[in-house]
C-alpha cells in the first residue's frame, strides 16, 4: 500500500492516459473522462485533472472488486513468464490471477485459465462488473487466456511472451473476438 503514497508525476500521467481507473491513497477514482493518449499534460494541468477528479465521490477500497483492482494496478509492467506465478519471476496470465485472488481475498484459483473458467458465476458479457474474470479463446482451440475485467470496456492482463502486464480493451478489435465467457468470484 505505501507505494501508493510515492508515486512520481510521471507514472501518474501514464496510468491517466492508458488507464479508466486511478488508485491514490486507498481510494479508486473513476474518471468521467480521459485524457487522450496523445495529449500532453504538465505537471499543473494533470494536477487540475487529478483535483478535479477527485472532488467527486469515490468508492473506498474495502470491497472485494477495489482490492482485486488495486493489487492488480500495482503490478502493471510486470513481465510476462510462461508458467510465473510470481511478481519477482514474472507472471503468466492465470498465475497473475491467481496471485491477485489470493493475495486481495484470499482465494486459492485453479492454476490454468481452462480450469479457472469453471469456478463462480457465469457473467454475460453486458452485465460485466470490475473485478470479474474473463476469458478468451485466441487461437480457437478452447479457453487459453484469462484477465480482469476493470470497468469502461478494459481488462488488465499478462499478455504474452516478451509483453509486459497491461491494460487493454476487450470491445474492439483481438481481443472483442477472442472472448468466450466471464466469471464472478465471491469470497
Amino acid at each position: 500500500m505505501n507505494r501508493w503514497n510515492n508515486v512520481g508525476m510521471k507514472w501518474i500521467k501514464k496510468l491517466m492516459k492508458t488507464a479508466t481507473v486511478c488508485l491514490c491513497a486507498g481510494f479508486i477514482l473513476v474518471p468521467p473522462v480521459m485524457a487522450a493518449p496523445d495529449e500532453g499534460l504538465d505537471n499543473a494541468a494533470l494536477e487540475r485533472l487529478i483535483r478535479d477528479r477527485t472532488a467527486a465521490p469515490a468508492v473506498r477500497t474495502g470491497d472485494d472488486a477495489s482490492d482485486l483492482i488495486m493489487n492488480a494496478m500495482g503490478l502493471l509492467g510486470v513481465a510476462y513468464h510462461f508458467g510465473g506465478n510470481s511478481p519477482t519471476s514474472g507472471l503468466d496470465c492465470s498465475g497473475f490471477m491467481q496471485y491477485i485472488f489470493r493475495r486481495s481475498m484470499g482465494v486459492t484459483l485453479p492454476r490454468s485459465s481452462r480450469q479457472m473458467a469453471t469456478v463462480g458465476e457465469v457473467v454475460s458479457r453486458a452485465a460485466l462488473q470490475p473485478g470479474d474474470l474473463v476469458f478468451f479463446s485466441p487461437g480457437g482451440g478452447g479457453i487459453s487466456h484469462v484477465g480482469m475485467y476493470i470497468g469502461n470496456g478494459r481488462m488488465i492482463h499478462a499478455p504474452r511472451t516478451g509483453k509486459n502486464i497491461e491494460i487493454t480493451s476487450i470491445e474492439q478489435g483481438y481481443w472483442s473476438k477472442a472472448f468466450v465467457t466471464a466469471r464472478r468470484v465471491k469470497h
